[in-house]
């Protein structure tokens, strides 16, 4: 198991679709990745010099977090550089910033209906399809 410091710069269009896809528990259920990145993305800090989101995370794959950033990180962050780290160095490194969600409003103006381009996410090359009804990705 690898866990990497992560840094990457939030689409502030979307920022609050994520909150809102966070609160509804949307990617817990996403194997085998979604428990770790919901907590990862939960906590998540703003680091107020670069206005980088910045989290510990905790993946397997080679390139890191190549899962993640097919079925939901690419959305919503772009230039995203991951650090490899001891587990809990990430988050002690970051502890000292605000949480990503202090600033406000972070709700979506209208809500995201299943009905939205959202609802299923696939990624051709990866063969991966991500369904946010269901909860789970493969």
């Amino acid at each position: 198991m690898a866990f990497y410091v992560v840094r990457a710069r939030p689409d502030p269009q979307r920022l609050a679709e994520l909150r809102a896809r966070l609160d509804s528990g949307a990617f817990v259920k996403l194997r085998p990745f979604g428990e770790a990145l919901t907590a990862s993305l939960e906590g998540a800090r703003r680091d107020p010099q670069t206005g980088e989101a910045v989290w510990e995370e905790e993946d397997y794959c080679s390139p890191p977090l190549a899962m993640e950033r097919e079925a939901v990180l690419d959305r919503y962050f772009t230039n995203m550089v991951a650090e490899p780290v001891k587990q809990g160095e990430g988050w002690a490194r970051i502890a000292h910033l605000p949480s990503l969600w202090a600033q406000a409003p972070l709700r979506p103006e209208a809500p995201v209906s299943s009905g939205e381009s959202l609802g299923l996410i696939m990624a051709e090359d990866a063969g991966l399809v991500c369904d946010w009804q269901t909860r789970n990705c493969g």
